[in-house]
C-alpha cells in the first residue's frame, strides 16, 4: 500500500488552497485590511500542509502497531486552534469600535479552505470559497450602503 501522497496531488492540493484563499485575501487588501493576500495564502497551505502530514503519519501507521496510529481529527483541532488565535489577533477594539471581524473570520475561514484542499475535497473548498467571497462583498456592500442609508433615516 502506498504510504505516501504522490508529489504532484500535493502540489495541486497546496496550488488550490493557494488560489482559493487568494480570492478571499484579496477582497480584504482592497478593502485596505491588514491581513490580505500572504496572509490568507499562508494560512490556508500551511493548514492543507499539516493536514497532509497528518493523513501521510496516519497512512504509514496504519498497517503496524494499532497503538501508534493516530487520529486525524486531532490534527484538524491543532489547526483551527491556531487559526483561531490567529485570526483573534486581527481583531481589535479601538474606542469603543471593534474592528477585524471579519478579517478575522476570513482567516479562519482560509483555514477551512485549506484543510479541505489537504484531505483533497477541492470541490468542497471552491463551494467555501465561493460563499465566502459572496458573503464578503455582497453583504459588505449591502452594510455600507444600505444600512448606512437607513441609519441616515
Amino acid at each position: 500500500m502506498d504510504t505516501e501522497i504522490p508529489w504532484l496531488d500535493m502540489l495541486i492540493r497546496l496550488s488550490t488552497a493557494a488560489g482559493l484563499a487568494l480570492i478571499l485575501g484579496l477582497e480584504r487588501e482592497l478593502q485596505g485590511k491588514p491581513a490580505g493576500l500572504r496572509s490568507h495564502m499562508l494560512v490556508a497551505i500551511g493548514a492543507a500542509a499539516f493536514i497532509m502530514v497528518g493523513m501521510d503519519i496516519m497512512f504509514s501507521t496504519a498497517e503496524g502497531d494499532p497503538s501508534a496510529r493516530i487520529d486525524p481529527t486531532r490534527i484538524v483541532e491543532g489547526v483551527i486552534n491556531g487559526i483561531g488565535f490567529l485570526g483573534a489577533g486581527s481583531i481589535i477594539q479601538s474606542r469603543g469600535n471593534i474592528q477585524g471581524i471579519t478579517t478575522g473570520a476570513s482567516i479562519w475561514t482560509s483555514g477551512a479552505i485549506g484543510v479541505a484542499c489537504g484531505i483533497g475535497n477541492l470541490v468542497l473548498a471552491a463551494m467555501v470559497t465561493a460563499m465566502a467571497i459572496v458573503i464578503m462583498v455582497a453583504l459588505g456592500w449591502f452594510e455600507r450602503d444600505v444600512m448606512k442609508d437607513e441609519k441616515k433615516a
